[in-house]
């Protein structure tokens, strides 16, 4: 005889029922042990164990087990730097730098950083960025690219790109082609994403292809990418997403244009200093032009100090002083401005002349709310609606993908200087045709 055994089975309903309360049982532990967790670090951090206030600075500054509290995280920072901590110090020193939470003083952040520089890598290449930016400091490039080079000694792989990129496109020192391959591959080896990026150009330019493509994808693996990025990514994802876009555009850099349907330019690239972005763009832009200098040297034909913003009618007076004829043009910020800004964009593009734009952030991020930057335009893929960027504030060689969509957003300022009388347009600079 066959005989059918029955088995009880839960519902879905009593089964959802019953993870759904495992599930608050667990995450109820979990809050109790992470509650348990941060009383004992505040126990720590208050008996004068400096390890324990540096991470309750962290925790309260990136919102971590707690409400993000700028005030909170700078008063344990500043107790563990007042006992010497090298890491507290920089922590503190990158707050007066950004001024984000306190008011910004880079002569402070500076001295903070030069007090950690020998015992923190960070802080070293922090205090390389004051010296190369003119940032509490008297500008001392050669100075920069040393600290910089002990910051890559103590493994911060940052750094090590950052001097390669310096000695590449000779910015402040001599141009070192070999010592920055050195510097490039150390930064890789610290799987460091821009350091990739840098050797995978390097050796796109020597005509090491398939070394190229194994060194940007694999910075392309290191962060999520898509089909392009945001001009708003933080850098280790920008530099990711360079990486994917650096693999597609393998084929449009040694692609003949079409009109209309496909322009690609090849700039030169200088990494930017500190808040350097517009004479760094408009340097790149006149050594395509056949000039010979670089974003410093760009930024003292204008009056304002090194290490702060560019009005950009002082960045087109400069274009006159090294003879060269740019002209601004702007466009209304509505949809039909951006189609005559594109379709300039295209013709220039069309005729070999890449194009120097602004940009525009909101957001909280950012100091003030706001934050502009300065870049150039250097090709387009009509059919898959994509521009090309070259992009001081990235890795050389600074090429980048994004949609129209993206451009048409960002792509705006009432900011760049007197000339824009506070009235939000879309600027461009363009060589001014005889």
């Amino acid at each position: 005889m066959n005989r059918t055994v029955l088995t009880n089975h839960p519902s879905p309903r009593r089964l959802f029922t019953g993870i759904l309360a495992t599930l608050v049982v667990s995450l109820s532990v979990s809050s109790a042990a992470d509650q348990t967790e941060l009383e004992s670090l505040r126990s720590r951090a208050g008996s004068g164990d400096v390890k324990a206030q540096l991470d309750l600075a962290i925790r309260y500054r990136d919102g971590k087990g707690v409400a993000k509290d700028g005030a909170e995280a700078m008063q344990w920072a500043h107790r563990a730097a007042d006992k010497g901590d090298a890491a507290a110090m920089d922590f503190v020193g990158h707050a007066y730098l950004r001024g984000a939470v306190v008011k910004r003083s880079p002569e402070v952040a500076f001295g903070y950083f030069k007090a950690a520089a020998e015992r923190s890598a960070q802080a070293a290449f922090n205090l390389g960025q004051c010296y190369f930016g003119a940032q509490g400091t008297e500008q001392d490039i050669p100075k920069a690219l040393e600290w910089w080079k002990k910051a890559a000694a103590k493994g911060h792989g940052r750094a090590a790109s950052t001097v390669a990129m310096a000695l590449l496109s000779g910015e402040g020192v001599a141009p070192d082609a070999a010592e920055a391959r050195r510097l490039a591959e150390r930064a890789a080896e610290l799987n460091d994403p821009s350091g990739l990026i840098v050797l995978g150009e390097i050796q796109f330019q020597a005509g090491e292809l398939d070394a190229a493509k194994a060194n940007w994808t694999k910075a392309a693996k290191l962060q999520p990418t898509g089909a392009t990025g945001h001009p708003a990514q933080p850098s280790d994802s920008a530099s990711a997403q360079q990486g994917a876009d650096l693999l597609k555009l393998i084929a449009c850099r040694q692609r003949k244009g079409e009109p209309g349907k496909f322009a690609f330019v090849q700039m030169p690239h200088i990494h930017q200093g500190y808040n350097n972005c517009g004479s760094t763009a408009c340097a790149t832009f006149a050594r395509f032009q056949g000039a010979k200098l670089g974003g410093w040297d760009f930024k003292r034909l204008c009056p304002s100090p090194l290490g702060t913003g560019t009005d950009w009618g002082h960045l087109l007076e400069a274009s006159k002083k090294i003879g060269l004829k740019w002209k601004l043009v702007t466009f209304t910020p509505d949809d039909a401005g951006f189609d005559e800004a594109t379709a300039m964009l295209k013709r220039e593009l069309d005729a070999g002349r890449p194009v120097v734009i602004d940009f525009k952030y909101i957001g909280p991020q950012y100091p003030g709310g706001e934050a502009g930057h300065t870049l150039a335009v250097t090709g387009y893929l009509a059919e898959e609606n994509l521009y090309i960027l070259c992009n001081p504030a990235v890795a050389t060689p600074g090429l980048q993908l994004i949609t129209t969509s993206d451009l048409k957003n960002f792509w705006r300022s009432d900011h760049y200087g007197e000339l824009s009388k506070g009235v939000l347009s879309r600027p461009a600079f363009v060589i001014d045709k005889p």
